[in-house]
């Protein structure tokens, strides 16, 4: 019954006004013509992609950064104050930073922000934005951490006004931080993937009502709203009938593999009638990946997908615990 109160609701919506488009894409080679069929790309910005010289008019390309968490691949880890490192992620071999750090902000925008913005990038997909939850045990950390999560982001703003924010969750900053905000993206409305089990999972309809309350809310201040969901690369019914299903409820959707690496399908394939250009898309860079690339992209790409699928502070439904990303994986 919820999830067809959700469908007409979205077709409602729909109707209304065409979505933007977005897409997620963390390999190390970016299809540039493939892709640019989206209004908004993420890419890992360690990738060979350079913004400068993409003749895209109408895509705007973000690079992913994290903001909670930070591995020594990083070039700016060896900067990062020792005092500023709170925790781990065991799982993944990043370390926690302290958003409370005063200096913090400063830092991310100077040491992170400003050498992608000198690289062409004018917007940026903010992840591990609750990775906090890891070290904050009582509510008076959280609450101190939250703050900190915050000035980052004001921090980007003062420096960079235009830089268009995409934020991974971060659901409970939205009432500080949403007039700086683009959009809103989070993970597996109805498909996810099982870091630790190596598998994908179907989502149960308790947490896919807290994510539409989430969603909900995201609305309430005219953002939109992104759902990340997982299908096997090769599994292409799978990607459009997930995709379908996320739309029907009202949710921008993009349904990619797990690694992120493969051209994923979204309402623009759809609604632009560019379905048939996608799937060869995918197809060609599936080619890509069969025939092997070079070691030191191989691990540079693993590499990006050991820090964008960290630990997120996914919810169980309604319930306000978290959950490592390790164990049911985010971006």
């Amino acid at each position: 019954m919820a999830d067809a109160t959700e469908a007409r609701a979205g077709a409602a919506g729909a109707a209304v006004a065409p979505l933007p488009t977005f897409a997620f894409f963390y390999g190390a080679h970016v299809p540039v013509a493939a892709l640019s069929s989206f209004d908004s790309v993420v890419v890992e910005p360690d990738s060979d992609f350079d913004p400068r010289a993409a003749d895209t008019p109408c895509t705007a390309w973000l690079a992913y950064v994290s903001v909670g968490e930070v591995t020594t691949a990083r070039t700016y880890f060896k900067d990062i104050p020792k005092a500023w490192l709170h925790g781990e992620n065991r799982a993944w071999g990043s370390a926690v930073v302290d958003q409370a750090a005063p200096r913090w902000p400063a830092f991310y925008v100077e040491h992170v922000i400003a050498p992608l913005w000198a690289r062409g990038f004018r917007g940026f997909f903010l992840d591990t934005l609750d990775s906090y939850q890891i070290v904050a045990k009582t509510d008076a950390e959280r609450v101190r951490q939250q703050a900190g999560v915050v000035a980052v982001i004001d921090a980007i703003k003062a420096r960079f006004p235009s830089a268009r924010l995409i934020l991974n969750r971060g659901f409970e900053l939205l009432g500080r931080v949403h007039a700086s905000v683009y959009a809103v993206a989070f993970e597996s409305l109805y498909r996810g993937w099982n870091q630790a089990q190596q598998r994908y999972t179907e989502v149960t309809p308790a947490d896919r009502a807290w994510l539409m309350l989430q969603v909900g809310a995201a609305k309430a201040y005219g953002l939109p709203v992104v759902s990340i969901d997982y299908c096997p690369p090769a599994d292409d019914t799978c990607a459009r009938e997930t995709a379908a299903r996320i739309r029907a409820a009202g949710v921008i959707p993009y349904v990619t593999g797990p690694a992120l690496d493969v051209v994923g399908v979204g309402v623009g394939a759809f609604a632009q009638g560019l379905l048939a250009s996608a799937l060869a898309a995918r197809e060609a860079v599936r080619a890509e990946r069969r025939a092997g690339p070079p070691a030191a992209d191989a691990a540079a790409a693993a590499q990006a997908h050991r820090e964008t699928a960290g630990w997120a502070g996914a919810p169980a439904a309604g319930s306000g615990q978290f959950v490592d990303r390790g164990a049911d994986r985010a971006i």
